[in-house]
């Protein structure tokens, strides 16, 4: 019986002490995972990168995403933080570095999964390419006549699950091509074009936003469609794949935003998919999801979270410190439940200086079944004492 059946079940009866002591635990349990905290005005009007036919830097499915909660984010970093350095080190989709990059003059981005480094290599990145060139491919791709491919890596562990069969050769047969021709491209032009391509997977995967797990149909469509992303135009960026607990030990600046994991579910597990498609290292896949072995396993998902996280905040050497958290203590999956409760966070971040903290009620993207209500996100600022 869970601990919340046997309250309500003690409820029916007269108090006696073991109900009053079971109530002052539980009670105790739920002023750690609530906390006081701000509720903001926002200022900050965010206007998406839009041009037609062509993927911005939002437009994927990605668990955390903080893509509507940015003038959120910014109307507080905006109001209580100074500086001319942003550095974000736990950056996913990399929409907060990218809105970071229009107000501050240097961007520090991070995330150890490979395909969100390429995807940042693709979408920031100073270095050239030839749009005509890229476009060129683009078009290429599209009208290639599938009954005169073979079957690949990609079509025979994906097609007929993930994609259609001939969504998946095509894939396949674009992915063994871009390899094939990568000495004829510079460095960006290759990062944009399996971008491009995993932009164009992700859109039309048979997931429910993950790769943890697909539907299971008599068919599928045939959808797939090779579109070119929006590279954005950054002045000074500087593009990471470490841990983040080791880069900050090398890194300096004003501001730090950080956004680990909350739970115990695993970035690279929930998309290895992608992270097969943009290694190309073509692993040997296991079980009905067809996960290679486990890699990049982070210790922000396990029960040594709340260690990791005080290790960081000690090692960071910043002016501000903004951490994103919320608030699933009470979701019906364990796996969806944190790992660290807001006033441990809260005291950890007092160690280094003073710390609001902001509130804003938000509906997260539900990539499965997992039930939740009174759903808060969560930003921590510290000012932090430099002696």
């Amino acid at each position: 019986m869970k601990l919340k059946d046997t309250v309500d079940t003690i409820k029916i009866f007269p108090s006696h002490p073991f109900q009053d002591k079971l109530f002052e635990v539980l009670e105790s349990e739920r002023f750690n995972y609530d906390i006081v905290a701000e509720k903001i005005k926002e200022t900050y009007l965010y206007t998406p990168q839009l041009k037609e036919n062509r993927f911005q830097l939002q437009n994927r499915r990605y668990i955390g995403s903080k893509h509507k909660l940015i003038e959120w984010i910014f109307s507080v970093i905006n109001k209580e933080c100074r500086g001319t350095s942003f550095a974000d080190i736990f950056a996913g989709t990399g929409i907060v570095s990218a809105i970071a990059a229009k107000h501050f003059e240097k961007i520090t981005i991070n995330d150890f999964l490979y395909s969100n480094y390429v995807t940042y290599q693709a979408f920031f990145s100073n270095n050239d390419w030839d749009s005509n060139k890229i476009e060129g491919l683009i078009n290429y791709y599209n009208n290639i006549d599938v009954l005169n491919l073979k079957e690949n890596y990609f079509s025979k562990n994906f097609g007929g699950k993930y994609f259609s069969q001939k969504s998946a050769k095509i894939i396949g047969f674009i992915r063994d091509n871009i390899e094939e021709i990568k000495k004829t491209l510079t460095d960006r032009e290759y990062y944009i074009l399996l971008s491009s391509l995993l932009y164009s997977i992700d859109k039309i995967a048979n997931t429910v936003g993950h790769y943890d797990a697909y539907f299971k149909k008599d068919s599928l469509e045939d959808r797939f469609i090779l579109k070119l992303i929006d590279p954005i135009k950054v002045a000074d960026i500087s593009i990471f794949k470490e841990d983040a607990n080791i880069l900050v030990k090398k890194i300096k600046t004003d501001i730090a935003y950080i956004d680990p994991p909350y739970n115990s579910r695993q970035y690279s597990r929930f998309y290895h998919v992608l992270e097969t498609l943009i290694k190309w290292d073509k692993p040997l896949l296991h079980g009905v999801a067809l996960k290679p072995e486990p890699e990049n396993m982070s210790d922000y998902c396990r029960v040594s979270a709340r260690e990791k996280f005080a290790e960081l905040i000690k090692d960071i050497d910043a002016k501000y410190l903004v951490v994103s958290y919320n608030n699933t203590y009470d979701s019906k999956s364990h796996s969806s439940q944190n790992k660290i409760n807001l006033q441990e966070i809260k005291d950890i971040l007092n160690q280094k200086g003073k710390t609001k903290v902001f509130e804003k009620d938000y509906r997260h993207f539900n990539a499965g079944n997992t039930d939740f209500n009174n759903h808060k996100e969560y930003l921590f600022v510290t000012e932090v004492n430099h002696v």
